[in-house]
This record gives structure tokens, C-alpha cells and sequence, in this order.
């Protein structure tokens, strides 16, 4: 059985799991540095995944202390082949409106339907992310307010909240401008989005010797 532990990374004192969706996404600059969680496509699978690995580690008395997604993300004005990290992540799907919950909260669980992420990386811009399970292209980002789009940073925070861990997250920014309509559309800038995701990473990894983790600078969304 594959060891999960593997998938853990020493920073600067902290123990940190990453995770990421594909190999797709998984290029030479991160191989060299990481070794991630690959939990497959969209929320079920993250969900899943994520709480798998983390309720194993929980066995094994090595819980991290701070679980780490990275990888790509959609954004019809931010810009294209660079990297944000995660300010705050949104549920797009949650909508539960017609019972007078508001749109984006998960009736009866104790979370905002905009959760802000606890921790920062210091020189990397931030950036709000809306989670859901269909792709966004064209007219569809009409309905998001968010700056980007993926598939499953809020499904890991979930599964990183059951044991008590906080989440940090890096997208880069590989379509959105224009409609998709190719499987290309997605990919032309991953090679791009790789090597950034690895500089933004060693920012992390100097930030979290120097000083641990960095909490969030206090401002309203």
C-alpha cells in the first residue's frame, strides 16, 4: 500500500502535504521539489482524497501542519501564465437559496459561503477562487464573483477543516480570456505556470524558515 507519508515535505520546521488535481499540471520545476497528493478532477475526488490521506497520516501520528494545494485555475481578468495565491475560496455549486439559505452556504455547517484562507506568502499577489464542479468559459463567469475558477481547492479545505488544519493555495492562471473549446485551451501554459508555481513555492519555503507560517494581513474583502 502506497505510504502516504510520502507526500509530506519539511519546511522550515513545518510538516506540509501538497496537493494538487493532475499530473497535467505536475511539470519538471515541481517534481524537483515537491511530491504531491494527485487527487484527480473536481471536488468529489478532492474531497475524497484528501480526507483519505489525512485520516491514514491522523493514524499514523503524522498529521502535517498545513495542507498546501496548488495547480492551475481559469480567470477572465487576471493575468494569463501568472501565479495568485489563495486569499479566499467559494462553493459555486452550494445553493440552497430556495430554503432561504444564502447562495454559497452549506446549510447547517458553521463556514461563511466566502471562507478567507488564514496564511500568506509575502511577494506573491493574492486572489479570491470559486471551487465547483463544471468548467468556466465565456458567459459562465458572469455568474462568479470571484477572481478565479477551479474544481477543487474548497473541497481540500473541507477535508484539511475535519482534522483541524489550516490551507494555503497557489493557482496559475491558464485560460479564461476566450472561450474554451479544446483540450489545449488548458494546457498551452502549463509548462509557464509550472516553473512559476516552483518560484512562488521556494518564496514559501523561505518565508516559512525565517518565520513559520504568516497570517493573513487584516483588510476586508
Amino acid at each position: 500500500m502506497d505510504d502516504p507519508a510520502r507526500h509530506l515535505l519539511s519546511v522550515g520546521g513545518l510538516s506540509v502535504l501538497f496537493v494538487m488535481a493532475t499530473n497535467q499540471e505536475f511539470g519538471p520545476h515541481l517534481k524537483a521539489r515537491i511530491d504531491p497528493l494527485i487527487t484527480g478532477v473536481g471536488p468529489v475526488e478532492a474531497a475524497v482524497e484528501t480526507a483519505r490521506v489525512l485520516a491514514r497520516l491522523d493514524h499514523m501520528g503524522r498529521l502535517p501542519d498545513v495542507v498546501f494545494t496548488l495547480g492551475s485555475a481559469g480567470s477572465r481578468h487576471l493575468d494569463h501564465a501568472e501565479v495568485y495565491q489563495v486569499s479566499h475560496v467559494a462553493y459555486r455549486d452550494m445553493d440552497a437559496s430556495a430554503l432561504g439559505f444564502e447562495r454559497g452556504r452549506t446549510p447547517f455547517l458553521d463556514e461563511p459561503a466566502v471562507v478567507e484562507l488564514p496564511h500568506r506568502i509575502a511577494g506573491v499577489p493574492a486572489a479570491s477562487l470559486s471551487t465547483g464542479g463544471a468548467i468556466i468559459s465565456g458567459a459562465a463567469y458572469d455568474a462568479i464573483r470571484e477572481d478565479m475558477v477551479d474544481m477543487e481547492t474548497f473541497a481540500v479545505l473541507r477535508a484539511a477543516r475535519r482534522f483541524h488544519l489550516p490551507i494555503m493555495g497557489l493557482r496559475g492562471i491558464s485560460d479564461g480570456k476566450s472561450e474554451l473549446s479544446r483540450y489545449e485551451d488548458w494546457t498551452e501554459y502549463l509548462h509557464v505556470i509550472d516553473e512559476k508555481l516552483a518560484h512562488a513555492l521556494e518564496l514559501f519555503v523561505a518565508q516559512a524558515a525565517a518565520e513559520g507560517l504568516t497570517p493573513a494581513p487584516e483588510r476586508a474583502r
